[in-house]
């Protein structure tokens, strides 16, 4: 029996230097250890300066995407970035903070996980809220994807039609739906 593959998009960042690269070559090589763990990249995006966000919280970043194909679940896949993101230095003492490497499963077809009601919680959560609490398991997809300038054009580059099941949207409509200064902000590399 073949085993069925689902398509999911990764989004990558860092702003902070490692083992004397800068954060550029950080996700060049993050990249290869994902395809290395057994994932398929399918398409990667270009490289993107990105302010830091939240604003003031340290250097800028430099932001990518890549879209893959696995046969392994969303919740294999997210142990497989934790794992690569330890292995390059990641710490997660704080929320939104500076760091070495940020791999972020932002989408999995047209998976909503864990369930609707828990996805709209999380997608609803006052700002206020979102820097102090954290899901105790995966969502899907990311909850403040549409929100992200730093997410979605990169995003756009590997997967542009990629349609989002809850707010009926494709990515495009999701950039085009947000300031225009914060996605003139997201700067190729």
């Amino acid at each position: 029996m073949q085993k069925t593959c689902s398509k999911a998009v990764i989004a990558l960042g860092a702003n902070l230097k490692l083992r004397g690269n800068g954060p550029r070559e950080t996700l060049e090589q993050s990249i290869i250890a994902m395809r290395d763990s057994g994932l398929v990249i399918r398409s990667q995006s270009r490289f993107f300066s990105t302010p830091c966000f939240p604003a003031g919280a340290g250097p800028d970043y430099v932001n990518a995407a890549i879209s893959v194909e696995t046969d392994l679940t969303p919740d294999t896949v997210l142990g497989v970035l934790h794992d690569i993101e330890r292995e390059f230095g990641r710490e997660r003492s704080l929320r939104w903070g500076m760091r070495t490497l940020d791999l972020d499963l932002v989408s999995w077809d047209a998976l909503v996980l864990p369930n609707q009601s828990e996805y709209d919680h999380w997608r609803n959560l006052p700002a206020s809220a979102q820097i102090q609490q954290v899901p105790e398991r995966l969502i899907l997809p990311h909850p403040r994807l549409q929100d992200r300038a730093f997410v979605l054009v990169p995003m756009a580059d590997v997967d542009p039609e990629w349609h989002h099941p809850v707010l009926d949207k494709t990515v495009l409509d999701m950039i085009a739906d947000l300031p225009d200064e914060d996605v003139a902000a997201i700067v190729p590399l």
